[in-house]
């Protein structure tokens, strides 16, 4: 099995329908992976390679005075030291959104320090030890100033209203002021860090004034955009190759600063060049999920009824960047109300640019919606889940609009059949096992659709196999799967027949892999080429003389099985491979996209290489989001405090499913992440000197098997075609949303004791 050239592996259906768009096919990277054959960016073998390492700022604030690079350059092996009056300067490039850089010269090595960690250095040496060696002996001098640590700093302050992110209607303040019931809480989550098992990293290799990186990437088009920007050179001279990606969560959409560093060390050099950051690296070269504040105020009449909600939020952002966590999305969408208003402050801090992780502004807005409602449920004295009911908005509060599809009251009537929700004992503390409190909560989420487009181009070959290429990639979610379903479905063939390449910039384009948009939108591309490639198919073998079907003179043919025949089975069958010789047709080859078929070659390049595009997921008449609720049950040792999850029943509403199997996989792993965050997941600051003093995977605590107890997913989405070519939603990030609060609502039901601090630990609950 080559790098990237995956052939599908049958899955768990021996009738042949796992081959189909909505059969359980098992992943066709498994056997690579498992095996070791799989190549990662970085393990690629370039003659004459080199190795870079960054050295970091050890202050916070500041300024670099100097920087002694003597020892480090006399040091075996070295080849090279940067830094900041060494690298040559780059070109600034434009945002994500596409915006216009300014016309000022790009450092990847920092003068001015603005977090601790940040790059001020790198050594490059013949092998990876000599340059750690080497790195060690950069000495570098600052002229420090005051950091300010955190979002609860006495210096942070207020911070800057975001007037995008105010939404309102109704009179919100006074409709709280005058309700007979009222909750009024501050909720806060901590930094967290996306921490993927493979750690980033890149291999840099010029030829002339062509560029090729071999890095994990959950955006080749969009990253090579920036790279061809920073070096003034045309796009299409950056090849950038990601076959596969040992977890990204948002993490890896960007070309970042040590990228630069790496490439502009390779064209200094005149040879490839390997970055690979350490792990304690990991926890400032990029940014992870901002510290959060909400304080979430409710006013409902005595029957539970929600007449206003009030909304106010806060996230860190850095003092050199900007990053705004929408924390009003899941508050302004998840519950009927006739008053609201939601505004929302960013707090500069002395911290690296927080960025998107799984489920950015969902996340944390859920957990401060669904723990404030549970509140309310409590005061009013009802049961959680029926409050939740009672308030179930039947369109979109904010957009005023009608949902594509909602299938949140069939999730919470699965989710809590299954559970056993009738048998919960209402009263906190009224539920045990021996020394063990045990509760049992619950939380919705939900996720918007967000759709953008994409391309992608299929052959199918002489000897009846089929190709499918796209510049999209699989960092674990299943694109090559589901790819080779859609085109094995589409064309009649096994999917065994099909072979998927992803992960390299010249293949047909895509967007950035992110918003959990994907595979509503390659399945829908290779679909639409598939389509094509077979239309083409069907008409040699109508047209063309020397096919056997040409005397039939049919008006179309059955493709099935990899075999071509008439629909009334009066002619002859032919395999796709013998129709394709009697014809004297080397290959078929058709490239489909989702763009609107008047798109110009801009509009393609930004569509491919920006997100800035205009399909919202409230365009039109609907508002499409996906869906889920969380029943989830803790036990806590009555006497240490402990919480253990017991038991989870998800259902969630991700329309189509292309693949259940990948798609509960996926759903999993968003509860883990949730159940971490829950109770584990911190980003620690030292705050005399504003690092992060667990950036490490001993001292950062990430869930482990130990922690999961078994987890059952429920589908109860139903085809939305609303939302994407094939009626799928998105499913990734949907599931972690409201798994914090659904573990936090279990704990004050074991306890007594409501906790809006995450994590949940055992001093705050002793």
């Amino acid at each position: 099995m080559t790098i990237h050239d995956l052939r599908t592996r049958h899955g768990d259906a021996s009738d042949g329908s796992a081959d189909q768009v909505g059969g359980r096919l098992s992943r066709v990277d498994g056997p690579a992976k498992i095996t070791g054959a799989a190549k990662y960016a970085v393990e690629q073998q370039l003659e004459g390679l080199a190795h870079a390492v960054l050295v970091e700022s050890t202050v916070a604030a500041g300024k670099v005075r100097a920087i002694d690079t003597a020892a480090a350059e006399g040091a075996p092996g070295v080849l090279l030291v940067l830094t900041p009056d060494t690298i040559p300067p780059l070109k600034t490039a434009s945002d994500w959104f596409g915006t216009p850089p300014p016309d000022v010269p790009y450092c990847p090595l920092a003068r001015d320090i603005a977090f601790s960690g940040q790059h001020v250095a790198a050594v490059v040496a013949e092998s990876f030890e000599q340059a750690v060696a080497a790195a060690a002996l950069v000495k570098v001098s600052y002229d420090e100033a005051p950091a300010v640590a955190d979002l609860s700093d006495p210096k942070a302050g207020d911070g800057i209203p975001i007037d995008m992110m105010t939404k309102e209607w109704g009179e919100a303040e006074a409709a709280f002021a005058s309700a007979p019931v009222r909750i009024c809480a501050a909720y806060n989550t901590p930094r967290e860090y996306q921490a993927p098992m493979e750690p980033h990293g890149l291999i840099a290799a010029w030829q002339g004034d062509r560029l090729t990186v071999w890095e994990p990437s959950q955006w080749l088009d969009g990253m090579a955009r920036t790279y061809a920007e920073w070096f003034a050179i045309p796009f299409e001279n950056v090849r950038l190759v990601s076959p596969y990606i040992g977890g990204g969560f948002g993490s890896k959409a960007l070309a970042l600063s040590h990228g630069a560093v790496a490439a502009s060390a390779a064209k200094m050099l005149g040879r490839p060049v390997r970055l690979v950051m350490s792990r304690p690296q990991t926890f400032t070269g990029y940014g992870g999920r901002a510290a959060t504040r909400q304080t979430v105020t409710l006013g409902a009449d005595r029957d539970g009824k929600i007449q206003s909600i009030v909304h106010r939020g806060v996230n860190e952002t850095s003092m050199g960047g900007m990053w705004v966590e929408p924390l009003g999305s899941v508050t302004s969408v998840m519950y009927a109300t006739p008053n609201f208003s939601s505004k929302q402050n960013v707090v500069r801090v002395n911290s690296v640019v927080p960025g998107a992780m799984r489920a950015p502004g969902e996340n944390p807005s859920a957990f401060g919606i669904e723990s404030a409602i549970d509140e309310l449920a409590y005061v009013v004295g009802i049961d959680p889940l029926e409050i939740r009911l009672r308030n179930y908005a039947e369109q979109d509060p904010h957009a005023r609009k009608a949902w594509s599809t909602r299938q949140l009251r069939e999730a919470f009537a699965a989710g809590a059949e299954a559970f056993g929700w009738a048998r919960r004992s209402p009263a906190p503390r009224s539920m045990r096992d021996g020394n063990q409190l045990i509760g049992w909560g619950v939380a919705a989420g939900t996720y918007p659709v967000r759709r953008a487009y994409g391309e992608a181009l299929v052959r199918i070959l002489a000897d009846g196999t089929v190709e499918v290429e796209s510049s999209s990639i699989d960092m674990g979610q299943g694109t090559y799967t589901i790819l080779a379903q859609t085109a094995a479905e589409t064309l009649g063939v096994p999917a065994d027949n099909v072979v998927v390449k992803l992960g390299d910039s010249r293949f047909a384009r895509a967007g950035v892999t992110g918003g959990s948009r994907l595979a509503g939108i390659m399945t829908g591309a290779v679909h639409k080429a598939a389509g094509a490639a077979l239309d083409q198919l069907v008409g040699l073998a109508i047209s063309d003389p020397r096919s056997p079907f040409h005397a039939l003179q049919a008006n179309t043919l059955v493709v099935a099985g990899g075999r071509v025949s008439s629909p009334r089975g009066d002619g002859p069958e032919v395999s796709i491979a013998e129709l394709l010789a009697s014809v004297g047709a080397d290959q078929i080859e058709a490239k489909g996209d989702t763009m609107p078929a008047n798109s110009t070659a801009e509009d393609r390049y930004k569509a491919y290489t920006t997100i800035a595009t205009p399909l919202t997921h409230t365009d039109g008449d609907y508002s499409r989001h996906s869906w889920c609720a969380h029943f989830i049950e803790v036990r806590v040792d009555e006497d240490f405090g402990t919480v253990r999850v017991s038991r989870v029943v998800s259902a969630l509403d991700s329309g189509r499913l292309y693949n259940p199997k990948l798609a509960e996989s996926q759903w999993k792993g968003g509860i883990i992440m949730g159940i971490g965050q829950a109770l584990l997941e911190e980003g620690i600051v030292d705050r005399r000197h504003g690092r992060i003093v667990n950036n490490n995977l001993a001292d950062y605590l990430v869930p482990t098997n130990a922690d999961i107890p078994d987890i059952q997913t429920i589908s109860v989405g139903i085809p939305d075609p609303h939302s994407s070519a094939l009626g799928g939603k998105g499913v990734g990030e949907l599931a972690i949303v409201g798994v914090a609060p659904a573990v936090a609502n279990a704990v004050f039901h074991a306890t007594g004791k409501r906790v809006r601090d995450l994590p949940i630990t055992l001093e705050k609950l002793i």
